[in-house]
C-alpha cells in the first residue's frame, strides 16, 4: 500500500485538511530525525518546514507535526491546499495567483513544471523564483519520504550512524530483517491511519523509537535534550514582543523627551515598571539564547537571527549601565530591542539550528562577533541619540540640551570605535588562522573598514571644527549609521562574499 494513498483520516479543525490527531502527532514529533547535519526531533523539522513553506508554524488550527503528517499521509488532499507562500509578482503571475498562497498543483501546467522557463532566464525577480522552486522541492522531498531520515544504522567499522529514509537503498552490511523493517514500518503506520486505529499508530511509532534507541544507543541526544528542543520550538514570542517593545518604546520616548526638554522629573512608577519589563525581556532572551546554545552545542552567533537576538540582549545590558546618567537610554533600549526582534522574526523561516562548518568553529569567531555586535549596539544608541538631538535642535527648544546629547554621544563613541578596532583585529587574526591571510578585501571587510573610518572622524573635533557644532554632529551620527546597516545587511543581501552567512 503506497504511503501517498488518500487516507480517510479525521479533520481536527473545522475546514482543515485531513491529518492525524494532535496527541499522536506529538508522539510522531518526538521521533529522532537526521536533519541539517545533526540529530533532532521531527518536531524541529516540522517547525522549520511550516515556517519555510507557509510562514507560520500552524495552519487552520493544525500543529506543525500535523502539517507534516498531513502532507506525508494525505498527499492528494494537501496538494489542493493554498499552503505555499509566494512572493513576487512575476511568480504569482506565472502560477496564476491572485492571492499570496499557492497550491502544489498550481506549479504544474499542461506543459509541465511552470517555473522551468523562469528558472532558465534569471531576471529581477530571480530571488523569489528560486525561493518558490525551493519550497516546491522541499515539499517533494517530504511527500516522497526522502526528507524523513529517521532510521539509524550503526557502521561497524567507524562506529558512526548512517541515517536512512523509507525509500533509501540498504547497504550491503545491513541485515535483511532490518532493511525490511525500514521499508515496511511507515506503510504499516499508513494502514493503521486508514483504519483510524490511533492506538495502533502510537504503538508503531513507539516501535520505531525503540529501534532508533537500540541502534543509536549513546550516539543519540538524550530524551531530555529532545524535550528541551521541542519546548524551544514552541516557546517563541518574538513577534508579539517585537510589536510590544516598538510601541512601548515610541510611547516612552515621547514621555521621556517631553520631560527631558521641560526639565521635569519622570514618575518613579513609570521608570520602575519600564525597568522591570526590560528585565523580563532580558530573562526571556537569556532563556532563548541559552537553550539554543545547549541544543546546537555552540554559541548562538552564527546567523542573522541569532545575532539580532544577541544584540537585543546586549542592548538591555548597555541600557542598565547608561541609564543612571542618561534617562533617554531607556526608551532607546525599548526601540532597539523591538527593532532587532522584528528583524530576527522576519528571517525566522530560514535560520535553522545547524552544526557549524569547521572554519566557523574557532572561539575567535564568537569573540569577534560579540565585540562587533556590542559596538553596533552603542552605535545604534548614538544614532537614536542623534535623532533626538536633531529634533530638539531644529525645533530651537534648547541649545543646552542639544549640547548635552552631543556630549553623551561622544562618551559612547569612544568605546564604540575602540570595540570596532578590537573586533576587526580579532577578525583578522581569525582569518589568518582559518584562511592563511589577515585581510582579503572581502566586501564585509571593506565595509567594516569604511565604518571604522567614518566613525573616527567625529573623534577629531579639535582639528575638524564642524564636529563641534551640535546640529552637524548629530546629523553626521544619524547618517553614519547607514554604514553599519550596509556592513551588516547590505553586504549579505547585495554584495555577497565570504562573510555573506554572517
Amino acid at each position: 500500500m503506497t504511503i501517498l494513498f488518500i487516507l480517510s483520516g479525521i479533520c481536527p479543525s473545522l475546514g482543515a485538511p485531513s491529518t492525524i490527531p494532535k496527541e499522536v502527532a506529538e508522539e510522531f514529533g518526538r521521533l529522532y530525525i537526521y536533519y541539517n547535519g545533526r540529530i533532532a526531533p521531527i518536531n524541529t523539522f516540522a517547525h522549520d518546514f511550516a515556517m519555510k513553506i507557509y510562514g507560520k508554524d500552524s495552519y487552520k488550527g493544525l500543529s506543525s507535526e500535523q502539517i507534516v503528517a498531513g502532507w506525508f499521509f494525505f498527499y492528494d488532499e494537501w496538494k489542493q491546499e493554498p499552503f505555499i507562500k509566494i512572493k513576487g509578482d512575476e511568480v504569482k503571475e506565472a502560477l496564476g495567483l491572485e492571492e499570496s498562497y499557492a497550491r502544489l498543483t498550481d506549479f504544474v501546467g499542461p506543459e509541465g513544471f511552470i517555473l522551468d522557463k523562469l528558472l532558465k532566464k534569471p531576471g529581477p525577480d530571480s530571488k523569489n523564483i528560486f525561493a518558490a522552486n525551493e519550497k516546491f522541492n522541499l515539499i517533494s522531498t517530504l511527500v516522497t519520504g526522502s526528507a524523513l531520515q529517521i532510521y539509524p544504522f550503526k557502521d561497524k567499522e567507524t562506529g558512526s550512524l548512517k541515517w536512512f529514509a523509507v525509500k533509501d537503498k540498504p547497504t550491503e552490511e545491513m541485515p535483511f530483517e532490518q532493511w525490511l523493517f525500514i521499508r515496511s514500518s511507515m506503510d504499516l503506520v499508513a494502514e493503521k491511519i486508514a483504519l483510524k486505529d490511533w492506538e495502533g499508530v502510537s504503538g508503531l511509532i513507539e516501535k520505531i523509537n525503540k529501534y532508533q534507541i537500540k541502534e543509536g544507543k549513546d550516539l543519540l541526544p538524550s530524551q531530555n535534550k529532545i524535550k528541551i528542543e521541542i519546548f524551544y520550538n514552541r516557546f517563541n514570542y518574538d513577534k508579539p514582543l517585537a510589536m510590544i517593545f516598538l510601541t512601548l518604546g515610541l510611547v516612552l520616548f515621547l514621555i521621556f523627551l517631553s520631560r527631558f526638554i521641560s526639565g521635569e522629573n519622570i514618575s518613579k512608577s513609570i521608570i520602575y515598571s519600564s525597568l522591570i519589563i526590560l528585565i523580563l525581556l532580558f530573562i526571556y532572551l537569556s532563556f532563548r539564547l541559552g537553550i539554543r546554545w545547549y541544543i546546537s552545542g555552540h554559541l548562538p552567533l552564527s546567523n542573522g537571527f541569532e545575532t539580532m537576538q544577541f544584540m537585543a540582549w546586549l542592548t538591555i545590558i548597555a541600557v542598565f549601565f547608561i541609564f543612571p546618567f542618561f534617562r533617554l537610554s531607556l526608551p532607546f533600549g525599548y526601540l532597539i530591542c523591538g527593532f532587532t526582534l522584528l528583524v530576527a522574526m522576519m528571517g525566522e523561516s530560514s535560520p535553522q539550528i545547524t552544526n557549524l562548518m569547521p572554519v566557523l568553529q574557532s572561539p575567535l569567531l564568537s569573540i569577534h562577533v560579540m565585540v562587533i555586535m556590542l559596538a553596533y549596539t552603542l552605535l545604534f544608541l548614538i544614532m537614536l541619540n542623534g535623532l533626538t538631538g536633531l529634533l530638539i535642535g531644529l525645533s530651537n527648544r534648547s541649545i543646552e540640551k542639544t549640547v548635552f546629547l552631543q556630549n553623551i554621544s561622544h562618551m559612547m563613541l569612544y568605546p564604540a570605535v575602540f570595540l570596532l578596532v578590537i573586533g576587526i583585529f580579532i577578525g583578522a587574526v581569525w582569518a589568518n588562522v582559518s584562511w592563511g591571510r589577515y585581510w582579503g578585501w572581502d566586501p564585509k571587510e571593506v565595509w567594516a573598514l569604511i565604518t571604522f573610518l567614518i566613525y573616527t572622524l567625529p573623534l577629531h573635533s579639535i582639528s575638524l571644527s564642524r564636529f563641534r557644532k551640535p546640529i552637524f554632529f548629530h546629523s553626521y551620527m544619524v547618517f553614519a549609521f547607514l554604514s553599519v546597516v550596509i556592513t551588516y545587511f547590505g553586504v549579505n543581501f547585495f554584495l555577497g562574499g565570504m562573510h555573506s552567512y554572517a
